[in-house]
């Protein structure tokens, strides 16, 4: 049986009322008692509850997202589930309030990053932008005891306290594995799309695509990648220039740009059949697995992302453990029988 603030109490031979103070570093108690209460503390193994403490205390954790400013659909999606956080805040004593960046602009996100230094919030969740001045940042931050997430695009070497987000490069083997078995004996060449190389997911994404399509399918050529920085224009006029090209049978793309890659896939539809797999679980891509234009989707579960992050930024806040099974994100698979 864990013992209690009673037990404390006793075994020091002080009041419930002392035994708080010194719990939490309060003035008012001779250096010979705190002392006792101090020892009662080890010889009993005593562990504090702190999030029952600041529950009790009234504690509000000021957190901040940090996210880029695109037209991409996932990352409105990201966005509205912060709003259903903060929507909770009064429950979860959160004060929640979200920063946006220029997508793909390591100088935006590290002046941001800075400006927060000084503001002293409670944790920090971001988006990474993978470069060097951007983990440089982070890690000064995390030195100075900030608690930090790195949501969706993780910034792997760097100091971050944790990542919320799919396996990408597990995300990637798992796209090459349906794309080249829907593919079948069928040869030719893959088109890719993504929103930066500058984003490892996406990076990642494409490393466990290319290992498993050079491993076993070596009849599917894989193109150079088009970035379409998250902006369906660009998407759309990079994916309907490289479908000129007769000898692509299949599209994977990373992740950003979907609604572009949809209407450029709907105007060639009379030309040929693709077989094409997309990430993100979308309004439009949800369409466009029910007609046929895609699939399938690999998705991740933006909500749980969300929810991840503020319970591991909490925690780190108080110091206390994170339970890796509980924040552990699935990548899940949809076909068109298979939506929710």
């Amino acid at each position: 049986m864990r013992p209690t603030v009673h037990d404390i109490a006793a075994a020091a031979g002080v009041s419930l009322a002392t035994v708080d103070r010194v719990l939490n570093q309060r003035p008012g108690v001779r250096h010979v008692t705190r002392e006792k209460v101090e020892t009662a503390i080890r010889e009993l193994g005593y562990v504090r509850d702190v999030a029952a403490a600041n529950l009790a205390k009234g504690r509000t954790y000021p957190l901040v997202f940090i996210l880029p400013a695109s037209d991409n659909s996932f990352m409105h999606g990201l966005n509205a589930e912060i709003r259903q956080a903060i929507v909770r805040s009064s429950a979860e004593r959160t004060d929640i309030r979200t920063i946006e960046v220029p997508a793909f602009d390591p100088a935006a996100l590290v002046s941001v990053l800075e400006e927060l230094s000084r503001e002293k919030p409670c944790g920090i969740a971001l988006v990474a932008t993978d470069a060097p001045d951007v983990r440089a940042a982070v890690d000064r931050l995390v030195r100075e005891r900030f608690p930090i997430v790195t949501l969706v695009s993780d910034l792997t070497g760097s100091l971050r306290h944790h990542y919320a987000g799919v396996d990408n490069i597990a995300a990637g083997r798992t796209a090459a594995r349906l794309l080249g078995r829907f593919l079948g004996p069928r040869k030719g060449e893959i088109a890719v799309l993504a929103g930066s190389m500058l984003v490892r997911d996406h990076r990642e994404r494409l490393e466990g695509f290319s290992a498993v399509m050079a491993a076993e399918f070596p009849d599917l050529a894989i193109l150079p990648v088009l970035e379409g920085r998250d902006d369906p224009e660009v998407a759309h006029r990079l994916v309907a220039g490289a479908l000129g090209n007769a000898g692509i049978i299949g599209v994977y793309s990373l992740g950003a740009g979907n609604r572009g890659l949809i209407r450029a896939l709907k105007e060639k539809a009379v030309d040929r059949v693709l077989t094409v797999i997309a990430h993100e679980l979308t309004a439009h891509t949800r369409a466009a697995l029910i007609d046929n234009t895609i699939d399938a989707i690999l998705n991740q579960d933006a909500g749980h992302e969300v929810r991840s992050a503020i319970r591991v930024l909490k925690a780190k806040a108080d110091g206390l453990a994170v339970i890796e099974a509980q924040e552990r994100i699935r990548l899940d698979i949809f076909l068109k029988d298979n939506l929710p």
